[in-house]
């Protein structure tokens, strides 16, 4: 399983770009730097989006996307969200007011994104990969990934405050080999963590305790960008690593 970091910070700067990550070239994991990244040829071969909740910095880039595949490919880009995603998908940005609906353009029966509804919590077939929804903890509906091809394991947290859920389901996991895992806000904002559903380095470190971690990668993801260097600083002492912008992992 490749995995490809396309962004990995919470909100975007000339040296950061918002949340989103590439599996084997053709699943995404949010849509918060798709179209800044990847060329024309390489969005064209993406053919699902799992989608943890709404928010515009992991969903921004799905208009876009949109308007640049089609026409170009033979079946829609399907959207991967829970039920309450997918409601403000419909009625927020594809509601041909802010952006047209591209569930039904060129036509209802050929459309360039379908958007596929899952219960938070539930089990489902993507392609060649299983994936489990965990519901987390934030102010809107949140779901954490697990994502298997039936020989690696990878999960993502999506965004988060204090959860134990999502432990008691990486603790079951057969062949994890690595979490993604949000951290926001440095520890001076742990009230401003709290209240919006995030994680601090403090919490990281206590929510690490639940984890039976048996060998996998701790990878940090969405530190806001105006608190990147006092967050690295925080993060040093944790045993994580903290990704950056274009790497790539094999799993």
């Amino acid at each position: 399983m490749k995995l490809q970091v396309l962004g990995c910070h919470g909100g975007e700067l000339p040296t950061c770009r918002s949340t989103c990550f590439l599996v084997d070239d053709v699943l995404a994991l949010d849509a918060g730097a798709l179209t800044g990244t990847l060329s024309l040829d390489q969005l064209c071969k993406v053919d699902d989006i799992l989608v943890g909740h709404s928010h515009f910095d992991h969903v921004k880039d799905l208009p876009l996307l949109a308007d640049l595949v089609i026409g170009r490919r033979d079946k829609p880009v399907t959207i991967h969200a829970s039920r309450e995603c997918a409601k403000a998908l419909r009625e927020n940005m594809f509601n041909n007011s802010l952006w047209p609906d591209f569930t039904r353009i060129p036509t209802r029966n050929k459309p360039v994104l379908a958007i596929k509804t899952f219960r938070a919590g539930s089990t489902f077939q993507v392609g060649p990969y299983t994936v489990k929804s965990v519901p987390v903890s934030h102010p809107v509906e949140s779901c954490a990934f697990i994502i298997s091809d039936g020989k690696t394991s990878l999960a993502m947290s999506g965004d988060t405050g204090p959860t134990d859920k999502l432990w008691k389901a990486l603790n079951a996991t057969k062949n994890l080999k690595a979490l993604l895992l949000e951290a926001s806000f440095p520890n001076s904002l742990q009230a401003l963590a709290d209240i919006s559903g995030h994680l601090t380095p403090a919490t990281v470190g206590s929510e690490l305790r639940k984890f039976d971690r048996n060998g996998a990668q701790v990878m940090l993801y969405h530190l806001k960008p105006a608190f990147v260097t006092q967050l690295k600083k925080e993060l040093a002492l944790l045993p994580v690593n903290v990704l950056e912008l274009g790497e790539t992992f094999q799993f």
